[in-house]
């Protein structure tokens, strides 16, 4: 089986799908794996790099995927590139399939068998294929460097001869993966952290990693069987700016981590709310590429908004593509790895498999994905 990782076309897309080590597991398991030139170059592997781990490197880009069994990639793919791919091939990368009707009709027209890395199901046995949680990881950490880089102060309390240092308060919306990691970098560099999430059954963990839980009475929440928040009504949405503009104000940092899947992310950071904050102060949206959690923030900029920033980075994980690549390549070789059958040289697709069912989006020609069936039964 061929298996080829095309390099990335979008500007800001620094990662790479697979690095050598992992090319290495891959060639070892019994696939032939080819890469385009230059694929790893901005995650810092060169093609000697790749060569060096049994890879073959292309630089035909159309011949690469066309003669592809299997593509794995991080963007979602452009029209031309689904055009080249075979019918029966298996295209793995995210896909942002509830709201690319248009490219999955696509992949389903051409016979490709794709699947979304953003769906694959959290799961005990799923854990280690989960991209969306890897990548969330690293950008919770970025946040808060980006952050800290931008604040006109220090993070921790410091105690000089000329005086005392107070520690900067940092509060965090949102204590999912990225929200948590978040909170675990912020206290490693000393701030004072406050968080807030809509689901009450977190706030232990807030407190495991010695930050404060701001409690806001909300009414009926929850999470959904996967652990996302469940979307919030408008009445709630506006209970908890109310709950959270105190926070803010006295804040030096504000990250925003809320996120609903395959939804434009919620509004909870008003302007009001932004006013309020000292100048100096510096907020971070994760959620900027999906709508924005906070008003005035825009993608790849930093806002300036009375002496407020607002960071907006689209793919935070990118700012640390090297780490980031690597666990995305760990992911993805564990997704196939599990598949794999070695004696036949083939990728199974058992679409009674409940992580297959998750994420496998088309197949045989079909939409096959329930959720994204349902999605556009609803309009």
């Amino acid at each position: 089986m061929l298996l080829a990782v095309p390099a990335e076309q979008l500007e800001s897309e620094r990662r790479v799908a697979l690095i050598p080590d992992a090319v290495k597991k891959l060639v070892k398991a019994g696939l032939t794996v080819q890469i385009e030139t230059n694929a790893g170059l901005r995650a810092g592997y060169s093609d000697a790099n790749y060569e060096e781990a049994g890879a073959s490197i292309v630089a035909d880009r159309s011949a690469l995927i066309s003669g592809a069994d299997l593509v794995l990639r991080v963007r979602k793919p452009g029209g031309q590139d689904v055009d080249l791919l075979k019918s029966g091939a298996v295209h793995v990368s995210y896909l942002d399939p509830y709201n690319e009707g248009p490219l999955v009709d696509q992949l389903a027209a051409k016979g490709v068998t794709s699947i979304s890395m953003e769906m694959i199901p959290r799961t005990t046995r799923a854990q280690k294929m989960d991209a969306l949680s890897s990548q969330a990881n690293l950008a919770g950490y970025v946040m808060v460097l980006l952050a800290a880089n931008k604040l006109d102060r220090i993070l921790p309390m410091m105690m000089t001869p000329a005086g005392t240092l107070s520690p900067a308060k940092v509060f965090v919306i949102g204590a999912g993966v990225a929200g948590l990691q978040a909170i675990a970098t912020a206290k490693r560099l000393g701030a004072k952290v406050e968080a807030f999430d809509t689901r009450p059954v977190v706030a232990e963990q807030v407190r495991s990693l010695g930050a404060k839980f701001l409690e806001i009475d909300l009414g009926e929440t929850g999470q959904t069987k996967d652990g996302y928040a469940v979307q919030l009504t408008d009445e709630q949405l506006e209970r908890q700016r109310l709950g959270m503009r105190e926070a803010i104000s006295q804040s030096d940092i504000v990250i925003t981590t809320a996120q609903v899947f395959g939804r434009a992310a919620p509004r909870i950071v008003t302007a009001d709310m932004v006013a309020a904050m000292k100048p100096g102060g510096v907020i971070v949206d994760m959620a900027v590429d999906s709508g924005g959690n906070v008003e005035g923030s825009a993608p790849d900029q930093v806002v300036d908004i009375n002496g407020v920033s607002i960071i907006g980075v689209s793919n935070l994980p990118a700012e640390v593509a090297k780490d980031a690549s690597q666990m995305y390549a760990a992911n993805l070789v564990n997704l196939v790895t599990e598949y794999w059958d070695a004696e036949a040289k083939q990728f199974n697709i058992d679409l009674e498999d409940d992580i297959l069912k998750g994420c496998v989006i088309t197949h045989g020609g079909s939409l096959i994905n329930d959720a994204i069936i349902a999605r556009r039964a609803e309009g």
